[in-house]
């Protein structure tokens, strides 16, 4: 299961509300798209026309060795994201190394008698936009 769908339509909602591009940020997460999800969203973010990859990074793929760990689409976005944001990004704004970052947690929308009758499990994203002053 991905949740790229849900990440790109999160995203081109936002840069299209707030009228900016990736390169108005100094990088936008997402977590946990893994490889395979963070190829799609590249896929989908260019039918928009948005080119994601100047300023993109995937919290699975900074936890995870995807050369030494069969991971593909990733773990859990909301582990690996919130482990990502705990450490390495905050500790980044205390460097002054970030200023302006845009920050995704992806998930599921769980629901034990959805999946038992058989139906999707709808992906889902929310977005922070992390600044520092």
């Amino acid at each position: 299961m991905t949740f790229s769908p849900a990440a790109a339509e999160t995203l081109k909602n936002y840069f299209n509300d707030t009228n900016t591009t990736p390169e108005d940020y100094d990088i936008v997460y997402t977590g946990d798209l893994g490889h395979t999800g963070t190829e799609l969203l590249y896929e989908l973010m260019d039918k928009e026309g948005i080119d994601l990859r100047c300023r993109h990074a995937d919290c699975g793929n900074i936890i995870f060795n995807s050369d030494k760990q069969d991971v593909h689409a990733g773990g859990s976005g909301c582990g690996c994201s919130a482990s990502v944001l705990a450490s390495f990004v905050m500790h980044r704004f205390e460097e002054n190394q970030f200023k302006n970052i845009l920050f995704m947690s992806t998930g599921a929308l769980m629901s034990p008698t959805s999946a038992l009758q058989g139906e999707s499990v709808p992906g889902i994203a929310h977005l922070l936009n992390i600044k520092k002053d």
